[in-house]
């Protein structure tokens, strides 16, 4: 595998997009996406996940924040699909519970190869400051897509939008690095009676 130092260049009449992303980080980033709200999601995704990310879009953000958002999640599904490579010895699934005040989101996920999104999130507010809140679940599509990742996200508790998108993002980077962890007692085994994953 190649875990660290993984590079995507991702150019759209859209988008353009630049990603290196290193999965045995220490939670490094430097993200500028146009979109302040994403600019915040990926710079706790990074830290809570230990990835270290740089990313860079330009989108036409004249229009809205959709074509930079989905298209980023497609850009860093597709660094994490390259550094996972056949996904050897990785333990492939996770999960995390997370609290963010009165919010409480569960994440489950495998990276199985397979893209399903199971989404449940029902914020309040239809916006956090000038973002809009559906855009989260178009990130998290792009990026299953990309990665071949099965990924439920529920909502036990809480109705602040900021709150519930925060533990979505904080959850997935939680449950996505037990997933992608090695474990040495397996480290040339691919994580799957079938033989192959991604």
């Amino acid at each position: 595998m190649m875990r660290n130092g993984v590079s995507v260049e991702r150019k759209t009449t859209e988008t353009d997009i630049s990603v290196r992303l290193s999965l045995d980080g220490t939670g490094k980033s430097e993200i500028d996406t146009g979109c302040g709200f994403l600019d915040h999601m990926l710079t706790l995704f990074a830290r809570h996940g230990r990835f270290d990310i740089q990313l860079t879009c330009r989108g036409d953000t004249r229009v809205d924040y959709h074509h930079t958002v989905e298209d980023c999640g497609i850009a860093l599904g597709q660094a994490f699909q390259r550094a996972l490579c056949e996904g050897r010895g990785i333990a492939r699934y996770g999960s995390f519970l997370l609290p963010m005040d009165e919010a409480l989101v569960l994440v489950a996920l495998d990276v199985s190869g397979r893209c399903h999104l199971s989404y449940d999130l029902r914020p309040a507010a239809q916006k956090v400051g000038d973002f809009d809140t559906e855009l989260a679940r178009e990130f998290m599509l792009g990026f299953c897509r990309a990665l071949g990742l099965t990924l439920h996200i529920k909502q036990l508790a809480g109705e602040n939008a900021h709150h519930l998108l925060e533990a979505a993002f904080k959850g997935l980077s939680r449950a996505l690095s037990i997933a992608v962890a090695v474990d040495e007692r397996f480290a040339d085994e691919i994580p799957s009676t079938k033989g192959v994953i991604l």
